[in-house]
């Protein structure tokens, strides 16, 4: 009876398989030499979102539903120099996302989806408009690949969280 037992302990751990949590992929940035200065940045050029401990989404200081962060991202980064308040062009615009310690994680999941929803949406109408096809049915490290990414290239930035 115990050698059943044990056998079947040793089934079971073997084809069990454990979910293993994957987090948040991002890419990061390369790290910046030492003594160098970071490059000035217009303001127009910055997007300011904050999620504060309440789970408010504040853009530019601007009280915002979760649900319109896609609208208002894509608009900044396809203003081109338009509207004095948004950015100069896609290549400039940057995204900046700040948090509390105490901000809830299902807000902070949820507007980073609709930020780089925005991107995802950007770079599919492009890759429609010059080749024909959806952003993620283009080759991986192609050119084609590589021009979208270089029409809106992802640049998020993700700061400290207050204390």
């Amino acid at each position: 009876m115990a050698d059943i037992a044990f056998l079947l302990l040793i089934f079971f751990l073997l084809v069990t398989t454990i979910d293993v949590d994957t987090g948040i992929g991002l890419q990061l940035p390369p790290a910046p030499e030492e003594n160098q200065e970071p490059p000035p940045i217009k303001e127009r050029n910055l997007l300011n979102i904050l999620v504060n401990s309440q789970g408010m989404v504040l853009m530019d200081e601007e009280p915002t539903p979760v649900n319109q962060v896609k609208q208002k991202v894509k608009a900044f980064i396809t203003n081109r120099g338009e509207d004095p308040e948004l950015s100069d062009s896609p290549d400039k615009a940057i995204v900046s996302i700040k948090t509390d310690r105490e901000t809830p994680y299902n807000v902070y999941i949820d507007m980073l989806d609709e930020v780089m929803g925005a991107y995802a949406e950007l770079r599919n109408q492009a890759a429609q408009a010059q080749f024909g096809r959806n952003y993620g049915q283009l080759e991986d490290d192609s050119e084609q690949q590589q021009a979208i990414q270089d029409t809106y290239p992802k640049k998020i930035s993700i700061a400290e969280p207050n204390q």
